[in-house]
């Protein structure tokens, strides 16, 4: 892992049945970011969950 992926510049999005996307959280690291959209896409729902960089 770089420095850069450590550093809290990660977001979590999440996109609904209507292809609306939404902020979730932001200033995350990215482990962190990625644990939070795998705890979100666990849950079943229908909407669709990822990470990006929070430029």
């Amino acid at each position: 892992m770089t420095t850069e992926d450590a550093a809290p510049a990660w977001r979590v999005m999440r996109q609904d049945d209507n292809g609306n996307r939404f902020l979730v959280a932001r200033g995350l690291g990215r482990e962190e970011a990625e644990e939070l959209a795998r705890t979100f896409e666990a849950r079943g729902h229908k909407q669709l969950y990822w990470t990006e960089r929070d430029r």
